[in-house]
């Protein structure tokens, strides 16, 4: 199967001060939060955008803004609900092989993906567990939402229980690399000093402030 054949999906919100990374607050303010949170979605698209793709689809709450490439995207509206219900609408979306990241990595790379893009021949589903027990991204040969849909959001145990549901289906898991997700100032250092380069090493610079 060629890497062609999966559709990437990345789920996020429009970097609006005060409505974005709330968590950098009150160490930075809303406006450098949502630069933030800018700098990071436009490193994770263009990633995304440099791998080959059936389809490659923004699924977006709000409106799309000067950091959306130019092409390489389908933009969609994310559902209302919480975060089960919009990433298990996303996965609506599509048939065939899909994959789903957010933008709270923008570490990843080519090559933390490469494994799911590879091949699907021995492999129902993909998992990328993050630091702070969520994921980062989540993949399905034939996608189901109701394997997502339930599954609490945004605690300790996220990502256990998102892997169990799909082991209890039946699926055969492969595990992507476990990543950083970017929530705290802390986490942003942290995630910064990876990749001083990008537009959200820049945007974070080096040290953490407090």
């Amino acid at each position: 199967m060629s890497p062609a054949t999966t559709t990437l999906l990345v789920i996020a919100k429009e970097p609006v001060p005060g409505r974005v990374k709330t968590r950098l607050t009150p160490e930075y303010s809303p406006e450098e939060a949502a630069a933030i949170a800018e700098a990071a979605l436009a490193d994770t698209l263009d990633t995304v955008r440099s791998l080959p793709a059936r389809r490659r689809l923004l699924v977006l709450e709000g409106r799309p803004g000067p950091w959306l490439p130019d092409s390489g995207f389908e933009v969609v509206p994310q559902s209302g609900g919480g975060l089960d219900e919009r990433i298990a609408h996303a996965f609506s979306l599509c048939t065939g092989p899909s994959l789903l990241i957010g933008m709270d990595t923008p570490q990843v790379t080519a090559g933390h993906l490469a494994p799911a893009l590879a091949s699907w021949e021995h492999t129902d589903a993909w998992f990328g567990a993050s630091e702070d027990g969520g994921f980062w991204a989540l993949g399905m040969a034939d996608p189901d939402p109701g394997l997502v849909r339930g599954v609490p959001m945004s605690t300790p145990r996220t990502g256990r229980l998102q892997r169990a549901r799909l082991l209890d289906a039946g699926l055969r898991v492969g595990d992507l690399d476990v990543l950083s997700d970017v929530d705290t100032p802390r986490d942003a250092a942290t995630v910064a000093r990876l990749v001083p380069g990008s537009r959200f090493g820049r945007a974070v610079g080096t040290g953490v402030r407090s």
